[in-house]
């Protein structure tokens, strides 16, 4: 039952009935926590049109309702805005929808299909804290596009080759290896393959550094230095060696690599994540070369007397852009170019969503803009969902200084902070788990913490993560809405033990105001589904499920449960904690976040 809808039609006809020929569009909003009511309808923009005051107006249409609408019991006026109540039937009707619609949440198919690209790391160091909000983020955008009802495609594109990467190959070439010649590897170090690379990088950029200073020091500029330091320049041989299929160079680039995917792929399968397909830099980055010139045919770019090639972007509000150099190598304008082609090509999705941090926003903005002159049949549904950076307490992340905190080390970090506080709050309760059991529950908290704290705060928004609050289990948290899934399946558990089951349809009549929000905040949960989907924000949801289980929990105070002696009211109140419990799960499973059925 849609009572939104219903009640809206029958505004519609009472203002027919009692204003004929006055009828317009009927809006109504959610009626402000201080006054008594669900849906408010404003009446001020009748008054010039009906010469009536605006309270006037909503006695008369008030008094309609609950005269001749079957889901209206009462409504009060303030000014110019009509509250209106709904009856305990209508409440009632609108549980038992939901309890016995097995799609709720899911909304119909859209008979469309969406590509999510999102964590492109790099081959060079471990995912760290700023990875893991792009991962969560695209994740989660995933599942709540399939609850909308789109098809959804999820790829990753890995940065495997470059500058970047020959810096921790030619670190490992001069310092892997001990006086004995034995080569460090994740075996040998006890790390992982990812995080073992990253110490390289770390190490070729202190080496790197004391060259710089070391020459500047004797006379030479700092500008010049970092070009011409002699670390720089075996770097940029070795990217011309592998560029030319050297096998030595190849091999070590392979073998590093290898490593790096070995441990990328620990860490994504502890944090639930995975793709559908995943693409490498090194079979793409000469993608768009074709395309360049197919836009030069076709007047779009532009070539200079230096042989570069150029595109004029100041119409969109944009500057003029390079796609091709002078001595025919890509910039990474060229590769996006010919990837997002060859995506299309594989996939044909409606749409393309990149996760990326808004220090790209320039980048997608020319892309777009390319494919968009180029004619690109794809090019109208091309989204780049822009996040901002996430900072520590303790300040910026910098990868080449060693600052970051991996992924792996902060789950780890947030694991441990949440089997202390819940060993805090259990006092004792936990002491029925096994190790395992208790392992397993510290992981879901500690991960759904993680997950939580990331994805709560608007995509948009720089942001600052504080292990220590994120698994307090007071407040907006993830441990906190864990918790109270938790309670109520052990409500549930209770209820069974004493031989009470679910089956019929609710039948109670006079239902607590606090019922009645946790009905109405339920029947909304679609709603909030649909705007999550079309904003790409699974802050939406994150709020939703904070708010629903702190309605619960008001629930849970003020009325008795297990103790209620009327049968009926024990029936209703049961069936309404089940469909809440379910929906948190659901509501936390778009998040990528599991729930506990025992804490």
């Amino acid at each position: 039952m849609d009572t939104q809808s219903i009640v809206q039609a029958d505004i519609t006809r009472a203002i027919a009935e009692l204003y004929p020929g006055s009828a317009g569009e009927v809006q109504l909003s959610p009626t402000k926590k201080e006054f008594e009511g669900q849906y408010t309808f404003v009446t001020f923009p009748y008054t010039k049109i009906l010469r009536q005051a605006p309270a006037q107006i909503g006695q008369a249409i008030g008094n309609w309702l609950v005269e001749n609408s079957p889901v209206v019991s009462k409504f009060n006026v303030v000014q110019g805005f009509l509250n209106i109540s709904l009856a305990d039937a209508a409440w009632v009707e609108v549980l038992n929808d939901m309890a016995t619609d097995a799609s709720f949440g899911t909304l119909p198919s859209k008979g469309q299909s969406v590509m999510v690209e999102f964590s492109s790391p790099n081959t060079n160091k471990p995912l760290h804290l700023g990875h893991l909000r792009n991962n969560f983020l695209g994740d989660s955008v995933s599942r709540i596009l399939v609850a909308n009802g789109y098809d959804v495609v999820k790829t990753c594109i890995v940065n495997d080759r470059g500058v970047h990467i020959c810096k921790s190959m030619l670190a490992y070439r001069m310092f892997g290896s001990d006086a004995s010649g034995q080569w460090e590897t994740p075996e040998t170090s006890g790390l992982k393959g990812d995080h073992l690379i990253g110490k390289y990088y770390v190490l070729f950029d202190k080496a790197y550094k004391a060259q710089v200073e070391e020459m500047v020091a004797q006379g030479t500029t700092k500008e010049v230095a970092e070009k011409t330091a002699p670390l720089m320049q075996e770097v940029q041989q070795m990217l011309r060696l592998w560029e030319q299929g050297d096998p030595e160079t190849v091999a070590l680039w392979k073998k590093l690599n290898n490593w790096v995917y070995a441990g990328f792929d620990v860490t994504y399968k502890s944090i639930g994540v995975s793709f559908d397909k995943t693409y490498y830099e090194s079979n793409t980055y000469l993608l768009g070369k074709e395309i360049v010139e197919e836009g030069i045919q076709k007047g779009v770019f532009y070539r200079k007397d230096d042989g570069s090639v150029w595109i004029d972007l100041t119409e969109e509000g944009l500057d003029q852009k390079l796609v091709l150099r002078g001595d025919g190598t890509s910039v990474y304008i060229t590769q996006d170019l010919g990837t997002t082609d060859l995506k299309f090509q594989d996939f044909g999705s409606d749409r393309q969503i990149w996760v990326v941090g808004n220090e790209q926003d320039y980048h997608f903005n020319v892309l777009f803009a390319i494919l968009r002159r180029l004619g690109r049949p794809y090019a109208n549904g091309l989204y780049h969902l822009s996040y901002g950076m996430v900072d520590l307490p303790t300040g910026k992340m910098k990868s080449r200084e060693g600052t970051v905190v991996d992924a792996d080390d902060l789950i780890q970090e947030t694991t441990d902070a949440a089997s202390n506080a819940a060993d805090e709050a259990a006092k004792g309760k936990l002491d029925e788990f096994s190790d395992e059991e208790k392992k397993a529950l510290f992981q879901m908290l500690g991960l759904g913490a993680l997950k939580y704290y990331l994805l709560k705060v608007d995509p948009q928004k720089r942001m600052q993560f504080n292990p220590a609050e994120s698994v307090d289990l007071h407040g907006n948290t993830g441990p906190y809405i864990q918790y109270v899934h938790a309670r109520i399946q052990s409500i549930l558990r209770k209820a069974a033990e004493t031989g009470v089951t679910l089956d019929g349809t609710v039948m109670a009549t006079g239902l607590d105001d606090v019922e009645q929000q946790l009905i109405l905040l339920l029947s909304q949960y679609p709603q909030r589904i649909a705007e999550a989907g079309a904003t790409y924000a699974p802050s939406y949801i994150a709020q939703y499920a904070y708010d629903l289980a702190k309605i619960f929990n008001q629930f849970y105070d003020k009325l008795s449960i297990l103790k209620e002696t009327d049968s009926v009211k024990l029936h209703s109140r049961l069936v309404l904690s089940k469909l809440v419990g379910e929906t948190i799960r659901k509501a936390m499973g778009l998040l990528g976040i599991e729930v506990p059925s025992k804490m």
